[in-house]
This record gives C-alpha cells, structure tokens and sequence, in this order.
C-alpha cells in the first residue's frame, strides 16, 4: 500500500536545498518518491509504508533544514 505524506520544511530557498533535500529523504528505506515544492516549502513523499516522523526528521536536519512542527 502506497502512503503519501507532505511535510513543512524551512529554510530552502535554491536548486541546491530542493536537491539536497531530495537526495536525503530518497535514502529513506521505502521511499519511493520525493516532490519538493519550493516556494510554499512543502515535501511531498510517497512511500510503501508510512515513515517514522523522527526519520524524516533527521534526513530534513542532515541536509541541512528543519522540518516545521507539525500539528
């Protein structure tokens, strides 16, 4: 079952974030997609099952961002 989750991320404001972004959460096992939506700094993924929030947490911190609070 596929699972599509959009998380708040700030901080990006170039190529280069939406890249390193992308390339971070992509390393998430699962992880099938990653869409980036720079201007409203929305990460969209879809994966086979849904992902540990801290997970996501971490790939968003390691490439350099945060990822909003959510909720």
């Amino acid at each position: 079952m596929t699972t599509t989750a959009t998380y708040t991320v700030s901080g990006m404001s170039c190529q280069h974030c939406v890249d390193a972004v992308t390339a971070e959460v992509g390393r998430i096992t699962g992880v099938e997609q990653v869409q980036v939506d720079l201007p409203a700094g929305a990460v969209t993924v879809t994966s086979d099952a849904p992902l540990a929030l801290s997970a996501v947490r971490d790939a968003i911190d390691e490439a350099g961002y945060d990822l909003a609070d959510e909720g």
